[in-house]
């Protein structure tokens, strides 16, 4: 095999276990995916739109925007204790229905898990 086969062939390898083994979170990607969520959410500023704004969800209560206006699904689940960490995210951004029952969100989800874990990283890159 030639050396040019063999550095192909590496390369080819390489990607493969990258994507097997879960490759980082790409920012980029996330802040594509998030633009889905721009109708309704800021990032950058705090700033309710027709949805909380999202600066800081890391860590946050949910339900716990000042002048927003939540569910009482969504302030139920905050003051039972739900804090928007990466698993908790993730659960809601697959299916935030399932994961709030009664959640005025009208959003379906999310459906892949990198997609996911790109949005949570691109939100805690912007507190």
């Amino acid at each position: 095999m030639s050396q040019t086969n063999l550095k192909v062939l590496f390369a080819v390898l390489s990607w493969l276990l990258m994507a097997a083994s879960g490759s980082a979170e790409d920012l980029q990607h996330g802040k594509r995916v998030f633009q889905l969520c721009t109708q309704c959410h800021v990032l950058d500023r705090e700033t309710n739109g027709f949805g909380p704004y999202l600066k800081g969800v890391v860590g946050r209560p949910a339900g716990s925007v000042p002048g927003y206006r939540y569910s009482k699904a969504m302030t139920d689940a905050g003051a039972a204790g739900l804090v928007w960490n990466d698993e908790a995210l993730s659960e809601f951004l697959y299916s935030p229905k399932k994961k709030i029952p009664g959640t005025s969100m009208s959003f379906w989800g999310l459906w892949s898990q990198s997609e996911i874990k790109d949005v949570i990283a691109y939100l805690r890159a912007n507190p």
